[in-house]
């Protein structure tokens, strides 16, 4: 997975972004990177530690730089943050576009653009 384009530090083969800790190497395409959800289950952390070839002091580095960035980031702190907005909030859902080219070549029908 490429890095989160939120970087708040980057070590020799860790950064901590806004996705958490990720790996700089992208050959690894996103194994060993840890979320935000699980920067504090040390379980998973020390398991990212121990995999081979990890460098354990830009890893440590990592990990403090992202707790103190992310203090005491839990799952349900995370859902409120990354919650969507209420329904009443969002712009309401238009009706089904029909069309209407029964028995007519589409050459002869006029054009149409979607504008945004």
């Amino acid at each position: 997975m490429a890095l989160h384009r939120d970087i708040f530090w980057v070590g020799r083969q860790w950064a901590v972004t806004g996705a958490g800790i990720q790996a700089v190497d992208q050959r690894l395409r996103g194994v060993l990177d840890i979320n935000i959800e699980r920067l504090w289950d040390e379980a998973h952390v020390q398991s990212r530690r121990a995999k081979p070839g990890v460098n354990l002091e830009d890893f440590d580095a990592a990990v403090t730089m992202a707790r103190a960035r992310f203090p005491g980031m839990t799952a349900p702190a995370l859902t409120d943050l990354l919650a969507p907005p209420p329904a009443a909030a969002r712009p309401p859902v238009p009706a089904a576009f029909v069309l209407r080219a029964e028995g007519r070549l589409a050459r002869f029908l006029p054009q149409w653009r979607i504008r945004s």
